[in-house]
């Protein structure tokens, strides 16, 4: 199968073969349908990220369908379509990760490929109403947002929220659920029109911060939660 795997920290990536693996127990095969990029994998093709294996195919991200499935695991998945989940072996305390947590897509080959391996536990359904290229961007921005907002940021109905830097993946996504959640949500942004837009989908105000007095608007709202 065709991947794309970082072989040299001072190279481009690169187009590798690579056999089509085959699943152990509680594991399952996914053929991708698409995959997503995240500035983690520019992290590591820069070198800035920790515990970089030459030879990994990169990507945290992607959607597909079961194809083939390890001991332990139902053949009713077989042709289920999917999101895989990238996070690894988190562990059992629901606040900070474990010694062993990691990231699909370095150091365990990702997306970036025609086929992934994968724990069974690590994939969810795809949803009918979302294509395969949708799906395939949800999870790594989707699980960081979700974590910021509700587990770190304790987001409740009518919460004043700031959501920094609003054009940015995680940003976005950290906004929707906000506004869902029902906060009220502010957004930071060097782009008025990404302001306009966050609020048409209902974010109470905005400030653009390349405005000098920008700190200043934002503090008279009261303060944020």
């Amino acid at each position: 199968m065709k991947t794309l795997c970082i072989t040299d920290q001072s190279e481009p990536l690169q187009f590798v073969d690579k056999p089509i693996p085959v699943p152990k127990t509680r594991e399952v095969l996914v053929q991708l349908k698409a995959a997503a990029l995240n500035h983690r994998d520019q992290w590591i093709r820069e070198g800035m990220y920790p515990n970089i294996q030459m030879g990994t195919t990169l990507g945290s991200d992607g959607s597909g369908v079961v194809t083939a499935v390890g001991v332990g695991v139902s053949e009713s998945l077989l042709g289920q379509e999917v999101i895989i989940n990238p996070n690894r072996e988190w562990g059992n305390n629901p606040a900070v990760q474990s010694a062993e947590y990691n990231i699909l897509g370095m150091p365990k080959d990702g997306t970036l490929a025609e086929y992934v391996l994968v724990e069974e536990d690590r994939l969810v359904e795809k949803p009918k109403h979302l294509s395969f290229e949708e799906a395939a961007a949800l999870p790594l921005g989707g699980v960081t947002a979700f974590r910021a907002v509700f587990h770190h940021g304790q987001c409740a109905e009518g919460k004043n929220v700031l959501i920094s830097g609003v054009g940015g993946g995680v940003a976005q996504f950290a906004f929707l659920f906000a506004v869902h959640k029902g906060a009220n949500v502010w957004v930071t942004s060097g782009s008025q029109e990404k302001i306009d837009q966050c609020i048409a989908s209902g974010a109470q105000g905005g400030f653009n911060y390349k405005s000098e007095n920008w700190l200043k608007e934002a503090k008279s709202i009261g303060g944020f939660d």
